[in-house]
């Protein structure tokens, strides 16, 4: 078999891989627009729907289930970028202190304003959450040894910062009342109930960041070669990471902002990937964007539908579902290797 002919079988498979994901995703859409208190049944969507059923579909699912699509693609795409960057399959943005350090700002501001009797609205939550990334990027930017990302430092700084934020953290959560405890751990725990109350304009600068680093798939195959490869292939490699970095950065605190502290899907869902045998960046960030998406659409449609008189907090549906999946794999593979 030529190699012509392998790289034409490979590339057939990703499309197989990446079209079962598409149409998964288009499939989930529709159930997730349908199921709630208001129930809309499928053979309505070919029949045609009601006034009523549009305006409940338009006001209501349609910008949730358009959150969680963001977000867990989001998510997603940022720990695929980030596994490759610090060549390290656990690498994901909660565990280099930017999940944490938006947490931290915004709960700070929670705590603020329950102890002073102002009203935050939700929007300033995620605003504060937002600086809170960045200000954990610049940190992290800054300490890192004469700029370079690649390695163990940038990870071990972040773990530091994660642990220094989530002490802080927690002595906030210590000293709050019931009712700003109630909500600091609601939003704590991710939820995608304000899918609605976010500008359309907040999604623009999202969406042009998530293109941008979903087509640098090019250079992060040359980072995946290893940093001293890529710089003899011509990779300005101090730069290239530090545009990477600032990317990640930024697209993990708008989805902390919008959505609360989801976990769990930047880890997993591209080590599923690698797992299931697919590697290459080509394939795995168009894929991780897809699964990720489809991974936290599935979890919200079981936080509405297994508690009837409320929801539960979309990210520990995310953590129930995959972390035996995750372990289970894990087992698996060992013992095929073995």
């Amino acid at each position: 078999m030529s190699l012509q002919t392998i790289w034409h079988k490979q590339r057939w498979q990703r499309q197989i891989w990446l079209t079962a994901l598409l149409a998964c995703l288009f499939l989930m859409t529709i159930i997730s627009l349908s199921l709630g208190s208001y129930q809309i049944a499928l053979s309505d969507w070919w029949h045609g729907l009601s006034e009523t059923q549009l305006q409940v579909i338009w006001q209501l699912r349609l910008p949730r289930t358009f959150l969680a699509i963001a977000v867990g693609g989001g998510l997603a795409l940022c720990g695929a970028v980030l596994q490759i960057l610090l060549h390290n399959p656990v690498a994901e943005p909660g565990l280099i202190g930017i999940s944490s350090g938006a947490s931290l700002l915004a709960v700070l501001l929670i705590f603020a304003g329950h102890q002073s009797g102002i009203v935050i609205p939700p929007w300033g939550v995620s605003v504060s959450a937002f600086v809170g990334a960045l200000l954990v990027t610049l940190l992290l930017l800054r300490l890192s040894h004469r700029g370079q990302i690649g390695g163990s430092r940038l990870l071990l700084l972040g773990v530091a910062i994660g642990i220094a934020s989530n002490a802080l953290t927690t002595w906030l959560l210590y000293f709050s009342d019931d009712q700003a405890l109630r909500e600091i751990m609601f939003w704590m725990m991710g939820s995608l109930a304000y899918g609605q109350i976010h500008p359309a304009y907040w999604w623009l600068p999202f969406i042009i960041v998530c293109g941008w680093l979903a087509c640098q798939h090019r250079k992060l195959a040359l980072l995946q070669l290893g940093t001293y490869q890529a710089q003899l292939m011509g990779l300005d490699l101090q730069k290239t990471q530090r545009k990477l970095v600032w990317a990640v950065c930024f697209i993990s605190g708008m989805c902390v902002a919008l959505a609360g502290v989801i976990g769990f899907i930047g880890l997993v869902v591209p080590h599923l990937l690698r797992l299931a045998g697919k590697d290459g960046p080509a394939f795995t960030i168009p894929a991780s964007v897809l699964a990720g998406s489809l991974l936290l659409l599935i979890a919200d449609v079981l936080s509405r539908s297994v508690v009837s008189a409320g929801e539960l907090p979309v990210g520990v549906v995310t953590a129930t579902i995959g972390a035996p999946v995750f372990i289970w794999l894990l087992v698996r593979r060992h013992a095929l290797a073995g």
